[in-house]
């Protein structure tokens, strides 16, 4: 267990911002499908997300995490990479826009640099609107598992196992979905 939880400090995200020229925006969600299925292939990809432009914007967010910085960075300087940058260049208005983050806290980063980061009390109550229910549900469910191998269900296991089973959902999936829902709320 050691081990996982070592691994998921190093998580790093990359993110890639791209303003298409309004005449591409086709050929751009083309290239965007091929290019995220080529990093879906690259070891050490976790998870990637595609933010689109909200009514009619050109601006897209890529997120793609990787669960190490020397995989992320073998991937940002693959041969592979650069032939799909080089081709989706002429499609856009300013270039690509990388940046990598490798803070725990980037579920709260603005995607933007011109964007500032929310208010802590909305950070807090949206953290604990997240993890509440979690930490209700995640014993219930698995109580039986514990009842059934009581070794497991100790004050000190029991706790590492329920909190693994917390954690890892709320920073790869939860918290990263229930941000950008909350966007304009947390920008507000």
């Amino acid at each position: 267990m050691n081990t996982a939880l070592q691994d998921n400090r190093n998580v790093v995200t990359l993110v890639i911002q791209h303003k298409v020229r309004a005449e591409a925006l086709a050929g751009y969600e083309a290239w965007l499908k091929h290019t995220v299925s080529a990093a879906r292939r690259q070891p050490g990809h976790l998870d990637v997300n595609v933010i689109r432009p909200e009514d009619g914007g050109r601006h897209f967010t890529t997120v793609v995490r990787f669960s190490d910085a020397s995989l992320l960075q073998a991937w940002v300087n693959s041969t592979e990479r650069q032939t799909l940058v080089s081709q989706v260049l002429p499609l856009l208005e300013e270039g690509d826009n990388t940046q990598v983050h490798d803070d725990p806290e980037f579920w709260f980063t603005p995607p933007s640099t011109t964007a500032k980061q929310p208010p802590r009390w909305k950070q807090a109550l949206l953290t604990y609107l997240v993890i509440c229910p979690m930490t209700m549900i995640i014993p219930q469910l698995l109580a039986p598992l514990f009842a059934r191998v009581p070794q497991l269900g100790g004050p000190i296991t029991g706790n590492l196992i329920v909190n693994l089973f917390v954690i890892l959902p709320v920073v790869f999936y939860i918290m990263p979905w229930v941000t950008r829902r909350c966007a304009n709320w947390l920008r507000g």
